[in-house]
């Protein structure tokens, strides 16, 4: 399924001089309020396929504790904040680069980032999202004036009746969702040769580091805007590889939490054991707050009741100095696809982990992965087809497509707009399964269990006695293609997204200017213990570089006179 230095530190310093030197635009973004008509109808114009010099922003790489500081001081408020996000998105998704990583935005941001600012004057904080604006992909249900489509033009027009679970968690935390995310059409899952960021609604999303270069996929749109400052913090989703992949590819830290942490009430699905949401941002901190909001138990989703006692989603006092000191990390090497020119990259990575005092367990092995993979599409075929049919059941009265059969057959009669490039030959499979008490089904859920938990994940790190493992996250981006379809250039996400188990992936260096990430997966709810890790691997190595939005990868002639 598929240049600045960013600051780390959040220290006392941060708090009393959020941005030094910028107060006064702070000022000026208010001004952007008289060009906000201006703002929405550039939208929706066409994007521009040369590069241009990416225009000034002064909320470049900020943090959340950063624009809470300002905000809290006086320096700045939520209606101005959400104002300079929608003006970068004027400015860099449609015009400009044209990156087309929102596929909607919401026409009551402005109001809800107003309502923030009057509850803060009245000393009212909802929560560690007050006044931030946030963006959610589009499988994400929403209550509002905005769609949930998948990507797809099935869903125009249809709504649900209550916002996601997770939807009311930002809300109630104070967050400004100030629009919606592009994403590959149904999450990857309509056809083998699907496009990584492309949707018939929303077009291809485009990588902000090479815009001839793909973005992966599903949780495109997230991972261009977290990477390309058109949010604070987005949210996107993984069965498998979906946020992941992308965030690794697009130079951002992302989280695919163990399966249950985060409700999927409300989200359009693919798999009951494998979706969830996750957190997308640019530094672990910001990811960890963002996590800990959306984290949560909901009886609409018996799955978040597996939560072990105990268990806090209060990831920030987790964030100590030194974090990689003393834990025991297993190198997993393969099989998963890589160049062996990611080797290197691994290797650099290890040697950091070593040199701020991880004991490294090299190589570690995951057995019988392809095994786990076969029986996973079995899986997926059959909850999809139970999952969707459940999920468009729900949309309010009048919406067109109840079913996965009526999906099937509106792409048919919309082919020349629903599959120019690819076509719905998955779904078609899915469709042709039976009730999840088939054999068929039951045997390859417990082969998945089995093999990525049992005698996989579980089994390798009590052996080497681990606190994690690491890989290299997916390979650097490739050039787009939606005649042929993305080639596969490896990645590392199928144990964990099998098992259902949390992963973590942080910045680790660069390919030709091109991001690669690597991951810190272990057992079921040890997201606090991953967060840690990954946290200290990125305060030590700094390894996030903002995009430049480059017409292409700057590669060297490598032929010869």
């Amino acid at each position: 399924m598929n240049c600045g230095r960013t600051i780390r530190r959040e220290g006392a310093s941060a708090r009393n001089a959020p941005f030094p030197g910028r107060s006064r635009r702070w000022l000026a973004c208010a001004l952007l309020a008289a060009a906000l008509p201006l703002l929405f109808a550039s939208l929706a114009g066409c994007g521009d396929s040369r590069a241009t010099e990416p225009p000034d922003f002064p909320f470049a790489e900020a943090t959340i504790s950063q624009l809470q500081a300002g905000m809290q001081e006086g320096k700045l408020t939520s209606r101005a904040l959400t104002l300079a996000y929608l003006q970068r998105i004027a400015e860099l998704d449609r015009s400009g680069p044209g990156l087309h990583a929102v596929i909607e935005l919401n026409p009551d941001a402005l109001l809800a980032a107003n309502a923030c600012d009057t509850e803060r004057r009245a000393g009212h904080v909802r929560g560690p999202l007050h006044g931030i604006p946030v963006l959610i992909k589009d499988n994400i249900a929403t209550a509002d004036r905005m769609q949930t489509t998948a990507g797809s033009l099935a869903l125009v027009g249809a709504r649900r009746r209550a916002d996601a679970e997770l939807v009311g968690r930002l809300r109630s935390a104070g967050a400004v969702i100030h629009g919606k995310t592009n994403m590959s059409e149904w999450a990857n899952f309509r056809s083998a040769n699907s496009k990584g960021g492309w949707s018939a609604r929303g077009g291809q999303t485009r990588n902000p580091y090479a815009l001839d270069r793909d973005p992966d996929g599903s949780s495109s749109g997230s991972a261009v805007a977290v990477s390309a400052d058109l949010c604070v913090v987005a949210v996107g989703t993984e069965t498998n590889g979906s946020i992941v992949s992308p965030a690794s590819i697009c130079g951002i830290v992302g989280v695919k939490p163990t399966v249950g942490l985060v409700s999927r009430s409300g989200l359009i699905p693919v798999s009951v054991s494998q979706d969830t949401a996750g957190p997308m941002a640019r530094t672990v901190r910001d990811a960890a707050i963002l996590l800990g909001v959306i984290a949560g138990e909901d009886p609409a989703d018996p799955a978040t009741a597996a939560r072990p006692r105990g268990y806090s989603a209060d990831y920030l006092p987790t964030l100590t100095p030194d974090g990689l000191k003393g834990a025991r990390i297993g190198v997993v090497h393969g099989p998963f696809g890589f160049n062996p020119r990611m080797e290197g990259i691994l290797e650099k990575a290890v040697e950091a982990m070593k040199a701020a005092g991880a004991e490294i367990v090299d190589p570690v092995e995951l057995p019988n992965m392809d095994r786990a993979q076969h029986a996973e599409f079995e899986v997926l075929l059959y909850e999809f087809k139970d999952g969707l049919n459940h999920y468009l059941s729900s949309l309010e009265p009048g919406a067109p497509i109840k079913s996965l059969e009526d999906l099937i057959a509106f792409d048919e009669r919309h082919a020349s707009q629903e599959m120019p490039f690819f076509g719905q030959e998955t779904f078609m499979s899915a469709q042709a399964k039976g009730p999840l008490t088939d054999k068929a089904y039951i045997d390859a859920r417990a082969l998945c269990i089995r093999t990525a938990r049992t005698e996989g994940i579980d089994a390798v790190m009590a052996e080497h006695r681990l606190d994690a493992l690491v890989a290299i996250t997916s390979g650097p981006a490739w050039v787009t293609d939606l005649i042929s379809g993305d080639p596969d250039t490896g990645g590392s996400s199928s144990p964990a997204a099998v098992a259902g188990y949390p992963s973590v992936t942080v910045p680790a260096d660069q390919v030709y200017g091109l991001p690669v990430g690597v991951s810190f997966f272990g057992r079921a709810w040890s997201e606090g213990p991953l967060l840690r890790l990954a946290a200290d691997f990125e305060e030590k190595t700094h390894a996030r570089s903002p995009p430049r939005f480059l017409a292409e990868a700057e590669i060297p002639n490598a032929g010869t006179n």
